[in-house]
């Protein structure tokens, strides 16, 4: 069983930035895609970016290109979330996820990859304001 933590939410003024970690513990690390999901108030969650398990592929929502970065260091077990121009649209509570053999939340990104995460961080809050 993989255990995710996040950190780095916040509030930020619109044009901001924020980086948020995501750090991983139990099981193999390197060897699982990892995704940012987030879900904004009376809204679904939705998922924002994927990175592959050394890193060599990603994928982003349409409305984050060109702004959100997602990387990993497998040193330490983490994954970021850098997120740039932030604006009100991108208040929500960020979720890290971890892949995994289970059955867990599948879904197919705009680049028409599917994606599979059976574990689930607690999330951080970030706050835009305009």
């Amino acid at each position: 069983q993989v255990q995710l933590v996040e950190s780095g939410g916040g509030l930020v003024q619109a044009g901001g930035s924020l980086r948020l970690s995501c750090a991983a513990s139990g099981g193999t690390f390197s060897s699982r895609n990892m995704g940012w999901f987030r879900q904004a108030p009376g809204k679904e969650r939705e998922f924002v970016a994927a990175i592959t398990g050394i890193g060599a592929s990603t994928d982003y929502t349409d409305s984050v290109k060109g702004r959100f970065t997602i990387s990993r260091d497998n040193a330490r077990n983490t994954v970021y979330l850098g997120m740039n121009s932030l604006n009100a649209e991108d208040t929500a509570i960020y979720y890290c996820a971890a892949g995994g053999p289970a059955q867990g939340t599948k879904i197919t990104s705009p680049k028409g990859i599917t994606w599979n995460f059976p574990n689930w961080g607690q999330g951080t809050q970030v706050t835009v304001s305009s």
